[in-house]
């Protein structure tokens, strides 16, 4: 404890690291301000059947992702998730299309043309987003709720919540510019743990009153296999295979370059949240069916995230796509040459064709358990919610939020260590160096 204590004296002791982490509490500050401040021309008092709405299901997910802005009707309903699904889509754009191949091999300037794209994709998402929000709104809400009535309103609101997202983006980039860690994943890691004190409340109120059973061992117990399945959580983000790399020896002059055995750290996860995020997104697709009678019923049933079918279903597409995206991100084949344009070598291994089909099956066999693994957290909230965990509360036992937390915290604590090591203090663990970083 004295030694943490000293380390976080170190911390402030840094100007750089002092700034930059006042900055990104104020613009994080900033952005749960905006959180609540509703949209102008709706009643406040009347977003109880929002609220109801965005409680559970799907819009429950969005609106934990917003950290409540959705069914606030906040300026900032929307949140990040079109900028989320525009980069996605680049990203596949970028496997895809000539074009943003290149733009991809061409640096920084590549990196600034492919942000621009993602910004003009996440106006031309917001412009469907906007209309479907305020469509939704007319349905759940009373017409006293709406202070004006009409198109001209409506195209208002769409306005507004465009400026709304557009502004978190601008958060997010500063953040990351200037602040600490990566901005528009600490605002999206925000928005969830803005939610934790009202689910853990919720969940605490229910057991000591007895609704839900258990008493208050029954929360002792709930917490203690929330701290485990967070550690496994951890294991599974730093979880590496270490595939030893040989490199051969040149003398130049008087000096021997070379003849070091290195290490290729392939992640048991490489894939990290998408996944999910990609599966969540196509489970969705349901909703848009549930107005006919013909697929109603198979709507209701793939809509219910507490359903066998629909976890199902989800786990499935989550190991799918777990493989997909690292066969996509992780390309055994540009490793391999490499490796040989390099002078290096696997022991054993033949340079060139051999150490890409070698690299490949290594890849195929640390994802299988990493997929597994991921698709059982991804359901751990269904399982939750069965065993009487409150809907709130049981989102934080697995899936994106999870991953999302563990990942974001794990990123800054790295990015805080490095500005101490630079500095010549102690890191945050006692070996001055965070376990698992960078596959060491």
């Amino acid at each position: 404890m004295k030694k943490f204590i000293e380390t976080l004296k170190n911390i402030f002791k840094i100007e750089e690291l002092r700034k930059r982490i006042v900055y990104t509490l104020l613009l994080l500050l900033v952005y749960r301000l905006g959180s609540y401040v509703v949209m102008p021309g709706i009643d406040p008092t009347q977003l109880g059947n929002l609220q109801s709405q965005a409680s559970e299901g799907l819009l429950g997910l969005l609106n934990m992702f917003s950290g409540g802005a959705f069914g606030n009707a906040s300026i900032f309903a929307l949140g990040v998730m079109p900028y989320i699904s525009a980069s996605i889509v680049i990203q596949l754009l970028g496997i895809m299309i000539p074009y943003f191949q290149r733009l991809q091999r061409e640096g920084e300037s590549g990196r600034r043309k492919m942000n621009q794209w993602t910004r003009y994709l996440t106006i031309v998402i917001l412009l469907l987003q906007g209309p479907a929000y305020m469509a939704n709104l007319h349905v759940q809400l009373p017409e006293a709720a709406f202070l004006f009535k009409g198109f001209t309103f409506n195209i208002f609101a769409t306005v507004v919540l465009i400026g709304g997202t557009m502004f978190i983006m601008w958060l997010g980039e500063r953040i990351t510019d200037r602040g600490l860690g990566n901005g528009i994943s600490l605002i999206i890691m925000v928005g969830i743990i803005a939610r934790l004190p009202f689910a853990l409340f919720a969940e605490g109120g229910a057991r000591v009153t007895q609704s839900a059973g258990g008493g208050i061992l029954m929360l002792i117990a709930e917490l203690i296999i929330l701290f485990f399945v967070f550690v496994a959580t951890i294991a599974l983000v730093q979880g590496t295979r270490k595939i030893p790399v040989q490199y051969a020896k040149r003398i130049i002059g008087n000096k021997q370059y070379g003849g070091v055995r290195q290490y290729i750290p392939l992640k048991i996860n490489a894939a990290g949240v998408m996944p999910i995020i990609f599966a969540q997104a196509l489970m969705m697709f349901p909703l848009i069916f549930a107005g006919f009678d013909a697929t109603r019923g198979l709507a209701a049933t793939l809509s219910n995230p507490s359903g066998f079918w629909y976890n199902f279903i989800f786990g499935t597409m989550v190991v799918a796509f777990t493989y997909f995206y690292t066969a996509v991100t992780v390309n055994p084949t540009m490793m391999a040459e490499d490796m040989k344009k390099n002078g290096g070598f696997i022991p054993g291994i033949k340079p060139g064709k051999r150490t890409a089909e070698y690299l490949d099956s290594i890849m195929s066999r640390i994802t299988l358990p990493g997929s597994i693994f991921l698709a059982i957290i991804a359901i751990l909230p269904a399982f939750a919610s069965m065993l009487g965990v409150d809907r709130q509360f049981a989102q934080f036992y697995g899936g994106t939020s999870l991953l999302i937390l563990v990942g974001v915290v794990l990123d800054t604590l790295q990015q805080i260590e490095s500005h101490l090591l630079m500095r010549h203090y102690d890191g945050l663990m006692k070996t001055g160096r965070m376990k698992g970083r960078n596959g060491m």
